[in-house]
């Protein structure tokens, strides 16, 4: 079975999933909003399992996450937006625009002067001029629409550094965590939910610009919680003789540095 083939067996399978003549109750009642989840929780896994340098298993995630753009695709086909073909078409057209180097007639020296010419092109494709695209407060727009938060406000904290909106050293940026963190305990206990929702915001913010003073990386470093987590979880109920929901809370927290101990 050749690429083309195989790729039209995936279009056949995922249109028959969506048939309302014999196909799943499951995909028929999903949408492009309902899936959305999905498309972010498959783009993750295909960054783990290459993280993990397992090609099997890069290979399966890469199929995973092209499902959900096969299965958008489907769902706009029936309303008559589009099809996957010109999805396809699209970003083929896109990326020959925006390489004139390679499908044209136009030298570059260097990956820099490749930038400035996809940057100009793109501008251009957007009716705007260069100048407009590069104001800093359209790129951290961009920040928030395209990566998650945690990345997002890493990104947009480096930028506004770039320019000199920064703390003259890191005792500033720990003086404002004290503040945001007395404004969020002020907001528990006297103001709404949208204003403790406003202030956790803000706390979270200013402990991101004390990742970034120290090097550190955010969500490489609430991953690595997120496994411990569930590697001392896994210790627990390893030690545990019953179902730990039958265990009180001070018996947890024993098993909780047994699992601890056991793991360092």
């Amino acid at each position: 079975m050749d690429t083309l083939t195989a790729l039209q067996e995936l279009i056949d399978v995922v249109a028959k999933l969506r048939s309302p003549n014999g196909g799943c109750p499951w995909d028929l009642a999903q949408t492009p909003e309902t899936l959305t989840p999905y498309v972010i929780e498959e783009a993750y896994e295909v960054v783990d399992a290459i993280k993990s340098g397992d090609k099997n298993h890069v290979a399966e995630e890469l199929g995973d996450l092209l499902l959900q753009v096969v299965l958008q695709a489907q769902i706009y086909s029936e309303s008559g937006d589009f099809t996957l073909k010109e999805v396809a078409e699209g970003i083929s057209q896109k990326l020959i625009r925006r390489h004139p180097h390679v499908f044209g007639d136009v030298s570059v020296q260097n990956v820099d002067e490749v930038k400035q010419n996809w940057e100009d092109i793109k501008a251009a494709e957007k009716g705007e001029t260069v100048a407009e695209t590069q104001k800093l407060s359209n790129k951290l727009f961009g920040y928030t629409r395209k990566l998650p938060p945690l990345m997002a406000t890493m990104k947009m904290s480096k930028k506004a550094a770039d320019v000199g909106f920064e703390w003259d050293d890191i005792d500033g940026v720990w003086e404002k965590y004290e503040e945001e963190l007395g404004e969020f305990k002020q907001a528990l206990a006297e103001e709404t939910p949208e204003r403790q929702q406003e202030e956790l915001g803000d706390l979270l913010f200013t402990l991101l610009q004390l990742a970034r003073w120290n090097n550190l990386d955010p969500s490489e470093a609430l991953q690595g919680t997120n496994k411990r987590f569930i590697q001392r979880f896994q210790k627990m109920e390893n030690f545990a003789e019953r179902p730990l929901s039958e265990y009180s809370l001070v018996e947890l927290e024993e098993l909780w540095q047994q699992a601890k101990k056991e793991l360092k």
